[in-house]
């Protein structure tokens, strides 16, 4: 070899050692950028890095030691596509909580329908027709709407008020008005409407107009930081709101799943305290009015969030809103989890599906039908609410566990869809930043409060419903546990079961009905003598709808 090859022996190795240094760099830069990994970690890998370029350099300098040289070269391509996968997935991690956090806007879709029959097959169809609209519910969002038909029709829209879901509806089908212009949430509430249970295959929806909103609940006026604990912890209380839309996450909708999630990240305890869809309170719009708790979602999440901080006398700024129908797919992803049932049951909505008292292994598909299940039980929507619990409780626990490695990539792909949040990234990036320096195990301890079953009509109702009227000692037991958990002090689950003396509602003389369609609706038919007394010689209850 001439001595100027062997003065240019070194090259090809400085280039090797320049990429590896690179390539580090850029892994390191990306880490960094999560916000996520404590600086303790960020050293360890750094120093971790410099010395494997070092030692890639060392085995490279000279290509004239040929194994030395083929083995660091085999050594930094090993190296290099580490970096390649290792940076594709940090970057893939943030897009993924990226997308589902800081979601500040949501849509009320206005839809236009008309009769099944109708010739109209497009908004511009029914330009020149006669829109019956609501007086009074979301109104809004439907002047909105009727300001936006004006515009793209280029003439004034004519429009008849009704007081109510019913009677629009009434409007439409005998021909008083050829369309209706309404918010497309309400569409649900008649399936479940004595004498509309059909009303939506009387209909066709021929298009929508979408308004969209700030989503802002009335405590962000005066924002509230999360509670800072004595060791530099965080408290965060988060409504949870469950929906089964198949349309954007940010569409609003009724939520079935409402769950406030006290999380004490000093003392790693997470409270969930579910409240039933049919709890019958005053919503932060209805001027004081009653309506069930799942219509609070028709009107916004803000609604929900309000309303649930004016019943529990809590400041609510944070919310994740959960798709249980995209939910499967999540759960699939991580290979399954563990429900924990209180009753040995068959799936009375879905047939075809047995749960066992105790532990369960579900999939997604399980996990859903699980969740959703509540004809099956005397309680109904009150042990529907624990079992959604159970679901959360057993995706945090899997979510937790050094299981999800196998999985990681799946699990990014499919939070697409499932979740969102007004949480910053940057907080979220903080609580796994926690996470990941202090460790440890996280308890979760679960709440519901109860009610008494009764008939009355709901604010965005125009007839009669199945409710589920406080139990105030429930409540305030629920506001106790709310804030044990952020004074920091340690909530058990045997504590959050044990009965409460006297918890019978005081407020109300409402005689209590059964909620429709459950075991304990069946058991109260079956027990309605033909003179319309019960077994126990009191009047029947009044017939109601469920929705």
């Amino acid at each position: 070899m001439s001595r100027r090859r062997r003065r240019n022996d070194w090259i090809p190795g400085a280039v090797i050692t320049i990429i590896v240094i690179m390539l580090s760099v850029v892994f390191m830069g990306l880490l960094a950028m999560t916000k996520m990994i404590p600086t303790i970690y960020m050293l360890i890998i750094g120093i971790v890095l410099a010395v494997l370029a070092a030692i890639i350099w060392l085995l490279v300098w000279h290509t004239r030691y040929t194994g030395r040289f083929i083995g660091g070269t085999i050594f930094a391509v090993i190296l290099v596509a580490i970096l390649g996968f290792g940076g594709f997935y940090i970057n893939k991690t943030r897009t993924a909580i990226s997308d589902i956090s800081s979601v500040t806007t949501e849509v009320t879709q206005i839809a236009v329908y008309v009769k099944s029959d109708d010739a109209a097959d497009s908004v511009e169809a029914t330009k020149g027709y006669n829109y019956g609209i609501l007086s009074s519910l979301d109104r809004e969002n439907t002047d909105g709407a009727v300001e936006h038909l004006k515009s793209e029709f280029g003439t004034d829209v004519q429009t008849t008020e009704y007081a109510g879901l019913t009677e629009l509806a009434d409007g439409l089908l005998n021909g008083e008005v050829n369309a209706m212009l309404m918010n497309s949430a309400y569409l649900s509430v008649y399936e479940d409407m004595d004498g509309y249970t059909d009303f939506g295959t009387k209909v066709k929806e021929v298009g929508t107009v979408d308004v969209e909103t700030e989503i802002q609940a009335a405590a962000e006026e005066t924002p509230v930081e999360p509670i800072t604990t004595a060791n530099g912890g965080k408290v965060y209380t988060v409504y949870l709101s469950g929906i089964d839309t198949r349309g954007e996450m940010t569409a609003k909708s009724r939520s079935d799943v409402n769950i406030i999630a006290t999380v004490n990240t000093d003392t790693h305890e997470i409270l969930l305290v579910s409240t039933p869809r049919d709890y019958y309170v005053p919503l932060s719009i209805s001027n004081g009015a009653p309506d069930k708790l799942t219509h609070a979602g028709i009107y916004g999440i803000d609604v929900c969030m309000d309303t649930l901080g004016m019943l529990y006398d809590i400041d609510i700024n944070y919310y994740f809103r959960i798709n249980f129908g995209g939910f499967v797919k999540v759960i699939d992803a991580l290979g399954g989890i563990t429900v924990d049932s209180d009753y040995d049951f068959n799936s009375g909505n879905i047939t075809g599906y047995h749960f066992n008292k105790g532990e369960n292994y579900v999939n997604g598909e399980q996990a859903l039908v699980f969740a959703r299940e509540r004809y099956a039980f005397q309680e109904g929507d009150r042990q529907r609410g624990k079992n959604q619990m159970a679901v959360i409780r057993g995706v945090v626990k899997k979510a937790l566990s050094p299981e999800i490695l196998t999985s990681y990539s799946s699990i990014l792909s499919s939070l697409d869809g499932c979740f969102g949040t007004n949480i910053t990234y940057e907080e979220i990036a903080q609580i796994l930043q926690q996470q990941l320096s202090n460790g440890g195990d996280w308890t979760i301890v679960s709440y519901s409060v109860d009610g008494t079953g009764a008939t009355e009509k709901p604010y965005s109702m125009s007839q009669k419903a199945y409710v589920m009227v406080p139990d105030y000692n429930t409540v305030d037991k629920a506001k106790s546990l709310m804030e044990k958990v952020r004074n920091g002090e340690v909530v058990t689950q045997e504590e959050a079961d044990a009965p409460i003396s006297g918890s019978t509602d005081t407020t109300t003389s409402t005689e209590s009905v059964a909620e429709p369609g459950t075991v304990a609706a069946e058991t109260q038919t079956n027990t309605t003598a033909a003179d319309g007394t019960t077994t126990d010689g009191t009047a029947a209850a009044d017939t109601t709808t469920q929705q």
